[in-house]
């Protein structure tokens, strides 16, 4: 196959000169830039807690002073000027219960946006007043549910604004590299995992993503901009669909209603610039952009590879009248992956610059969610639409100087149209969800690719288009009798698509989810699931098109996984939730890689692509363990969270014998301790504790021919001792200091964040040429082939194993300006 004029397209980059980098990277100013006079204000939105629609007319009284106002016709609100202190805020509204939220801290020149969500009353009681629930509580998920909010996101030390870090802080949350976000869930793979923002699904949350799985190098989702995010490990509702492990519901926050707010930010790794406001008088806007500039913080840091990212973020929501609402989101990224050419002169740093691909990417999702509301419920339309582009290429050495040093070209393209309709009946104690979805997947795969396996050397040298849809039907009903101290959810979904006869027939894909609670108390509650759940495969692996067919085509079917889940939860009087959890997770049908024999769930957590190859579906795994987990919201100036998880991740290999898989971190400890002391000090600290995780050892013997070394570039793994040795344990500490200064018309914030306080580095084993150093200490390619006098398919390089070790302490100062 001719190979085409490939080049990465990516490369628009400012220059800054050093002496200003320097002054952003030492300093890391934020500014906040509000129009306002006056005092502060509290504004918002009042919900109904179990339709989520508007509360008009809703009655609001500030207990300090004994002053208040209502609700609009669409819920929003507005208070103030106020003086600046914290306050008690109590809503009501008629058939609901009173709530009180506490602790609410009014800044001189800001404005406070919350929402309020306000329960029906029980028909027996004539008032109650009851204080702000600080856990959520969702019928159709009452196991396995995490929810963070704006505190928990925002406030996270080491974070640096990424939503992805702070999520691996959760319990059950495995992580491979420092500088990745992979996701690995009770012992799933990277690719089990499902997002959504605001009900649209996004396939993307991570810059650079390895394509086929959820990690990447840092997230495109802007932390500041975040309401809330619901994470769920077991119990997935119905209408969440093609997911093994997690689903994640994120909530982007609104726009201002009362005048346009700007906020400019030069942060220590990313330069942004955030819009939001109102649009006339029943819609706002929110608009943010971000650009990297982490490549040179990695620069200056001797790193060889410089990920530069650039994304924005935009949603527009219109209460249309009193019974209807639009919300149009949008949210992309344009990322560039590049090598750092002026190191190279240690082995780590040379073994990186052989190794890792030129990249570029670019991705997006627009959509739109209309709901219409009725008396007794509401109907909810989803539209969106995501594209998806990955290139890389690869030369030898990094030497494009010839045609036959070229490694790897790739270059992919992928689409996803989707529609969803749902349904949602409320009814006293009854919640009843019905819906249906359709799905139009295309994706176009240009792919060169030499490498050399176990079996000998291999190309893969193919163009493939592929175009399917995918269709599903879902229904879920929940119910609380007892005054809701027995409550039970009941699903069933059905998925198909006609990408194949295995696949065409719903009724072979029929999943199901069953969950109860018992409510021993107002504060405390047993839970116990079980749930079935089926997932597409991979593109890349539906795809794959080597022998001039679809390769996959006869064999692909819906992955399935069984989840079983029992536990315990005390909601103390302290504003903290105490929970215990067991889970056993099964798969009886996971892809095995005829490639390799081993099965992909072990893949999955490094840069490139994922499912590119010839595979079957008889491996099988499970995923058994015990999560105790502490969340403290907050309360006299504390906040935070502590977490241990005991786990076991095993896969069979190609024995049908079951191993520890590369996700196998039996003990994870997460610690996130913050705290308020007074108006002028807060500090954070943030401790992450993994056992050490398994891996394959090389076949060094194989691996030294010179015909491997000079494809490969890098060890092969000897898969007859698959993940029989393991790495060092992992220990990270991430350390967050804010000093206020309030004056009469703005407010100062110094803070120090810092990375990896203890420099911790992940160890990994690596075969590396045994390169020696010249008389002026530079490494040099002499003397590296041990037989120069063989012939060629006989001579053997010169190897040694090392440590790959990637991890240092990363400082960031900041000055935040609020006026």
């Amino acid at each position: 196959m001719k190979r085409k004029n490939f080049a990465l397209v990516n490369q628009t980059f400012i220059n800054i000169p050093k002496w200003i980098c320097c002054l952003l990277l030492t300093t890391g100013m934020v500014g906040t830039i509000q129009a306002q006079n006056g005092g502060g204000y509290v504004a918002g939105k009042v919900l109904d807690a179990e339709s989520g629609r508007s509360l008009p007319f809703a009655n609001l009284l500030l207990l300090e002073i004994g002053t208040g106002g209502y609700s609009d016709s669409s819920g929003y609100f507005l208070l103030g000027p106020l003086k600046e202190g914290n306050y008690s805020l109590e809503a009501s509204s008629i058939g609901h219960e009173k709530q009180v939220i506490d602790k609410l801290f009014i800044k001189k020149r800001d404005t406070l946006f919350i929402t309020i969500n306000l329960f029906a009353a029980a028909k027996e009681l004539q008032s109650v007043v009851v204080r702000a629930a600080p856990f959520k509580k969702v019928m159709e998920t009452p196991v396995s549910l995490r929810n963070l909010g704006t505190t928990e996101i925002q406030r996270n030390p080491g974070s640096d604004n990424d939503i992805s870090k702070v999520i691996q802080t959760l319990p059950g949350v495995t992580t491979t590299a420092s500088f990745r976000n992979d996701l690995i869930i009770r012992g799933g793979a990277p690719n089990e995992n499902r997002f959504f923002l605001d009900d649209i699904e996004i396939p993307v949350i991570n810059h650079l993503v390895t394509q086929g799985a959820s990690g990447g190098a840092f997230s495109i989702l802007n932390a500041n901009q975040l309401r809330e995010v619901d994470y769920l490990s077991a119990s997935f509702p119905a209408n969440r669909g093609n997911a093994l492990s997690s689903v994640f519901n994120f909530t982007l926050q609104e726009g201002r209603r009362d005048r346009l707010g700007v906020t400019a930010t030069v942060g220590g790794t990313e330069v942004g610039l955030a819009v939001e406001g109102p649009i006339g008088d029943k819609a706002s806007f929110l608009f943010s952009a971000r650009r990297s500039y982490r490549q040179y913080i990695l620069q200056l840091l001797d790193f060889a590879f410089l990920p530069i990212y650039n994304d924005v973020t935009a949603k527009v929501h219109v209460q249309l009248d009193e019974k209807n609402e639009l919300t149009l989101l949008g949210i992309g990224a344009i990322d560039d992956f590049r090598l750092n050419q002026k190191v190279g002169n240690n082995e780590i740093q040379r073994y990186l610059l052989e190794n890792l691909p030129l990249s570029d990417q670019s991705n997006y999702t627009v959509g739109a969610v209309f709901k219409h509301y009725t008396d007794k419920g509401y109907f909810t339309f989803v539209g969106s639409r995501s594209g998806f582009r990955n290139g890389a290429e690869k030369y030898f050495q990094n030497d494009d100087s010839a045609e036959d040093n070229l490694l790897l070209q790739y270059d992919s393209r992928e689409f996803s149209n989707r529609l969803r309709a749902e349904y949602t009946l409320l009814q006293d104690d009854l919640k009843i969800n019905i819906g249906t979805g359709i799905e139009d997947l295309s994706g176009s795969y240009d792919v060169f690719n030499r490498i050399f396996t176990i079996y000998g050397p291999l190309q893969a040298d193919y163009a493939s288009n592929i175009r399917f849809q995918q269709y599903s039907l879902f229904g879920q009903i929940s119910k609380s009798w007892l005054d809701e101290k027995i409550s039970l959810t009941f699903g069933l979904r059905a998925d198909a698509n006609n990408y194949n006869e295995r696949m065409n027939n719903p009724l072979d894909q029929v999943s199901g989810r069953l969950a109860l609670t018992y409510a021993l108390s107002p504060r405390t509650s047993l839970t116990a699931g079980v749930a079935n759940y089926y997932q597409l495969p991979p593109m890349m692996t539906l795809s794959y098109r080597n022998s001039g067919e679809l390769d996959n085509r006869e064999v692909a079917e819906y992955l399935k996984s069984w989840h079983y889940v029992t536990g315990f939860k005390w909601d103390t009087p302290f504003n903290s939730r105490f929970s215990v959890e067991a889970f056993l997770k099964t798969y009886p049908n996971y892809l095995l890689s005829l490639r390799d024999s081993v099965s992909v769930a072990h893949l999955g957590a490094d840069f490139g692509v994922f499912g590119n190859y010839p595979v079957d579906f008889s491996s099988k795994g499970r995923a058994y363990g015990l999560e105790v987990f502490y969340q403290q919201r907050m309360f006299k100036g504390f906040y935070g969270m502590l977490s241990y998880t005991l786990s076991w991740s095993e896969y069979m290999d190609k024995t049908q014998v079951y191993i520890p898989s590369s996700w196998d971190a039996r003990h994870i400890v997460n610690l996130v301790v913050g705290k308020r002391f007074n108006k002028k000090w807060e500090a954070g600290i943030n401790w992450r504790l993994q056992s050490a995780l398994p891996y394959t050892p090389f076949d060094e013997e194989l691996s030294s021919l010179r015909p491997v070394w000079d494809i490969n570039n890098q060890g092969i793994r000897d898969y007859s001792l698959l993940n029989t040795e393991r790495n060092q344990w992992n220990s990270i500490i991430d350390l967050r200091i804010d000093r206020y200064y309030r004056f009469a018309d703005w407010t100062l914030n110094v803070y120090l964040d810092i990375e990896n306080l203890t420099a911790s580095a992940d160890s990994q084993q690596a075969l590396i040429l045994d390169r020696q150093k010249d008389a002026d200490g530079n490494l040099t390619d002499e003397n590296l082939i041990v037989n120069p006098d063989a012939p060629y398919e006989q001579q053997q390089y010169r190897l040694k194993s090392i440590a790959n070790a990637q991890g240092a302490l990363i400082p960031t100062f900041g000055v935040i300006i609020e006026w």
